[in-house]
C-alpha cells in the first residue's frame, strides 16, 4: 500500500468516525440550524439556539485548546490559509440562507433527515451535490473565480489576532473566554440544561470540529502533509462523495467522504435509537420544486461562501475566522427572508 493510498483510507476512517458522531447527535439532541432560526425567528422559542450556543462553544473551547496543546495547526486549515472576501461570505451566506429555507434544511439537515427516511432529503442531497461541483469546478467556476476571486493568506489573520492587538492578550486566552461564555448561555436555558442527552448531544456535535482537526492534522504529519488539516462541512464534501460513488474505482476515499457517509449512517442509527424511523415521500410537486431549487441555491451560495451552516457557521467560527461568523449572519438573514416569503404564501 503507498502512502497516499494510506493517508487517503486513514482520512476516511476519520471522516467516517466524525459523521457517525455528527449525524448520531444531531439526531437524537434536535441539533437544527434551520430548525432553531425558524422556532426562534417564527415562534419566539429559543431552546434549538441555545443548543447551537452550546454546540459552539465547545467547539470553540476544545479547539483552541488542542492548537495550544499543539494537536491541531488551525492555521493549515482553509477557513485561516485563504484571504477572507467579506463580499462572498455576505452574498454566498444570504444565497445559501434563502436557498436553505425554500429547501426546508440545509446540506448537513437533509442529511439527517435522510437517515429518517426522508425521500426528499436524498433529492436536496444529491441536487446540492451537483449544483456544489457545477460552481466548483464545472461551467460556473470561471465565473465564479472571476467575481469572488480567492488568494492565500501571507500570515495568520482572525478574530483572536484582532482582538489581541487591542487587548494584549494571548488569542487562545480570547478563544477560552467566548467558549465558556457560549457554554454558559447554552446552559441557561432550563429545557437545554436539564436534558442530559440534549446536553451532551450537542458536546458531540462540538467535539465534532475537534475531533476532525485532530485526525486529519494526525495523518498530515504522519503522511508528510499528503492531506489537508479539514473540519465538518456539507457543501464540497458532499459533491466529492457523489463523484467517488461515481469514480470509486479510479479515484481514493478522503474525509470528505467518510464524513458525509458517517453522518448519513449515524442519522439512521439515531433515528432507530428513537424508533422515528419512517418512509417519506413528497405528494406536492410544488413543494418538491421549490425544494429543489433550495437545493441549487446552497449549493451555489455554499461555494461562494466558502461553507455552509456547519462549514463556517460551526467550523469557521470555531477557528475565529472573520468568514465564520460573518457567513452564519448572512445566512440567517437569508432564511429570515425565505421563511417570512413562505408565510407570506401561506396566508394568500
Amino acid at each position: 500500500m503507498t502512502a497516499d493510498v494510506a493517508a487517503a483510507l486513514q482520512t476516511g476512517l476519520v471522516g467516517l468516525g466524525v459523521g457517525l458522531l455528527l449525524g448520531f447527535c444531531a439526531r437524537l439532541g434536535d441539533f437544527c440550524t434551520l430548525g432553531a432560526l425558524e422556532t426562534a425567528l417564527i415562534g419566539r422559542d429559543f431552546r434549538r439556539i441555545h443548543i447551537w450556543s452550546l454546540a459552539l462553544g465547545v467547539a470553540i473551547l476544545t479547539t483552541h485548546l488542542a492548537d495550544a496543546w499543539g494537536l491541531v495547526d488551525i492555521d493549515r486549515s482553509l477557513y485561516r490559509s485563504i484571504a477572507w472576501n467579506p463580499v462572498a461570505s455576505v452574498a454566498g451566506g444570504l444565497l445559501f440562507g434563502y436557498g436553505m429555507a425554500m429547501a426546508g434544511n440545509c446540506g448537513f439537515g437533509a442529511l439527517v433527515r435522510a437517515g429518517s427516511g426522508d425521500i426528499r432529503s436524498v433529492l436536496i442531497v444529491v441536487v446540492l451535490g451537483i449544483a456544489t461541483y457545477a460552481t466548483l469546478s464545472g461551467p460556473l467556476a470561471p465565473l465564479r473565480v472571476f467575481i469572488f476571486p480567492q488568494y492565500e493568506q501571507d500570515a495568520p489573520s482572525g478574530i483572536g489576532e484582532a482582538l489581541s492587538a487591542v487587548t494584549g492578550l494571548d488569542p487562545a486566552w480570547l478563544a477560552t473566554a467566548l467558549g465558556l461564555a457560549l457554554i454558559a448561555t447554552g446552559l441557561r436555558h432550563p429545557q437545554v440544561r436539564h436534558s442530559t442527552v440534549t446536553v451532551l448531544c450537542a458536546a458531540g456535535v462540538g467535539m465534532s470540529v475537534v475531533l476532525a482537526f485532530i485526525g486529519t492534522t494526525w495523518v498530515a504529519r504522519i503522511g508528510m502533509d499528503a492531506v489537508p488539516v479539514e473540519g465538518p462541512s456539507y457543501t464540497a464534501p458532499v459533491g466529492r462523495t457523489i463523484l467517488y460513488l461515481m469514480t470509486a474505482t479510479g479515484t481514493l476515499p478522503s474525509f470528505s467522504v467518510g464524513l458525509v457517509t458517517g453522518t448519513l449512517a449515524g442519522a439512521v442509527a439515531g433515528s432507530l435509537w428513537r424508533r422515528s424511523f419512517r418512509w417519506e415521500a413528497c405528494d406536492d410537486p410544488r413543494e418538491l420544486g421549490r425544494q429543489l431549487s433550495g437545493a441549487i441555491m446552497m449549493g451555489i451560495g455554499g461555494v461562494i461562501a466558502m461553507g455552509c451552516t456547519i462549514g463556517q457557521g460551526l467550523t469557521g467560527t470555531a477557528l475565529l475566522a472573520w468568514s465564520g461568523p460573518v457567513t452564519l449572519m448572512a445566512i440567517t438573514a437569508g432564511a429570515w427572508v425565505g421563511l417570512q416569503r413562505l408565510l407570506l404564501f401561506e396566508d394568500l
